[in-house]
């Protein structure tokens, strides 16, 4: 049966919440933040401009590099979780797409964010927590056997949206794991998260994307 126009009226106006929300707390640039209170400089100066861990990480701080990574998962597991306790699932879903837009498009940075990786994991562990730690396992895998970050990242996200799709479809115990809208929601994060990888891909194609732990 077809929502009425009355309940589609009512809920728009909270999704729509529930997206700012999310996006206010994903443009917090906290790669930004931490590089400068460390005295490392505006690292959009530093290697490839970009504000994530990765980037980060070519200040030579690993500490920085690991609690900019940390902060940017948690923001988007901060957003869901709050649109969830405070008005249920459909905002937290639309809240975490939120934060994934944020990130990636900060209108404090003139839209000029990361890649949305980290985010998009955090935002997937309050979404479906065995789901976040299957993506975090597929990428740590896809790491050690490639040797190149995105692509595992790329890959890892990309079958934890297959999966997501599967279980959605697999009552009862999948229903636990993933539901529609939730796949539809983790497909749009991914294809977000890709195409922000526009470059890394042009650079596997050309096998000329730097492995871990490699000159950039």
């Amino acid at each position: 049966m077809p929502a009425s126009p009355y309940a589609i009226a009512v809920v728009w106006p909270w999704l729509l919440a529930g997206l700012a929300f999310g996006y206010l707390l994903g443009s917090i640039p906290f790669g930004l933040i931490f590089t400068r209170l460390a005295g490392l400089g505006d690292i959009r100066k530093v290697g490839s401009g970009n504000i994530g861990a990765t980037n980060v990480l070519r200040t030579g701080s690993k500490g920085i590099a690991a609690a900019t990574l940390l902060a940017d998962a948690a923001k988007g597991a901060a957003a869901v979780l709050l649109a969830a306790w405070y008005a249920g699932e459909p905002v937290s879903l639309a809240a975490g797409l939120g934060a994934v837009l944020g990130h990636c498009f900060p209108v404090w940075l003139r839209f000029k964010g990361g890649k949305g990786v980290a985010t998009t994991l955090g935002t997937l562990l309050a979404w479906s927590w065995p789901l976040g730690i299957l993506a975090c396992l597929l990428w740590l895998l896809l790491a050690a056997l490639f040797r190149i970050s995105s692509l595992s990242a790329l890959l890892g996200l990309a079958l934890t949206a297959g999966l997501a799709w599967l279980f959605a479809f697999v009552p009862p115990w999948g229903y636990a794991l993933s539901s529609l809208p939730l796949a539809i929601m983790l497909s749009l994060v991914v294809a977000l998260v890709w195409a922000m990888h526009h470059e890394n891909i042009t650079r596997l194609l050309a096998g000329t994307e730097p492995k871990i732990g490699g000159a950039d």
